[in-house]
């Protein structure tokens, strides 16, 4: 019976392993069982952390649409609720968008909130 070498094909793997760990300190990107950790705690790094993005960014919405409220003398919540009650269908990235670029519109919007 033929011997069967695995040398190409774990060749193949540290290489594939060790080009994704490249940029880490130390032996972190050069050996084995380091590099295995550091990839395994990265992947999981990166998955809690595209949770967390999401977190982040809608908490920079809310802090931009505040801002922008707080200069006219209104709050936030009652800002949302005023939304809901007038019925205008606007997503909180888009108002903290309008907040910043375009001060017109959303003054508009705020009035308008604010009649009803």
């Amino acid at each position: 019976m033929t011997r069967v070498k695995y040398a190409p094909a774990r060749k193949k793997k540290k290489k594939k392993l060790f080009k994704r760990v490249k940029g880490a300190r130390g032996g972190r990107s050069r050996l084995l069982r380091t590099a295995k950790e550091t990839l395994r705690r990265s992947l999981a790094y990166s998955y809690r952390d595209r949770k967390t993005k999401k977190r982040l960014i809608r908490r920079l919405w809310i802090t931009r649409i505040n801002a922008a409220l707080s200069e006219k003398g209104f709050s936030y919540n009652k800002f949302i609720a005023g939304l809901k009650k007038a019925k205008i269908n606007l997503d909180r990235k888009t108002l903290a968008d309008l907040a910043v670029n375009d001060k017109a519109t959303f003054n508009y919007i705020v009035e308008n909130v604010m009649k009803k």
